[in-house]
């Protein structure tokens, strides 16, 4: 990504690099902040994002981290621990930034 691109996707964010508007997401988005946040996105992670986008579509707030757990387990087979090895900052400053969330006010991790 060139640094006018990036430049372009910041003035979509808040200080934190959170969307301000989650309808202005794209992959090319996700791929910005993932590579800020060096995180290389495989199948697991596009699934996340996939689902995480699909949830906050249908219920207007972003889905717990436990309901992603669950996602993960339905999918892949995956133990409670992987949402945290995809994103080993935080589910909160790794998968919903990079999914296009807004920044939460109050959050549980599941």
């Amino acid at each position: 990504m060139t640094a006018a691109g990036a430049r372009d996707w910041a003035r979509l964010r808040d200080g934190e690099g959170y969307l301000l508007d989650p309808d202005d997401w794209s992959e090319d988005f996700a791929r910005i902040v993932a590579e800020e946040e060096e995180i290389e996105l495989g199948e697991e992670h596009w699934s996340v994002i996939a689902f995480m986008r699909e949830w906050q579509a249908h219920h207007q707030v972003s889905p717990d981290a436990r309901f992603v757990m669950k996602h993960l387990k339905a999918e892949f087979g995956a133990s409670r621990n992987r949402l945290f090895e995809l994103f080993p900052y935080g589910y909160v400053r790794q998968a919903c930034k990079i999914a296009g969330m807004k920044r939460p006010r109050a959050w549980s991790t599941g």
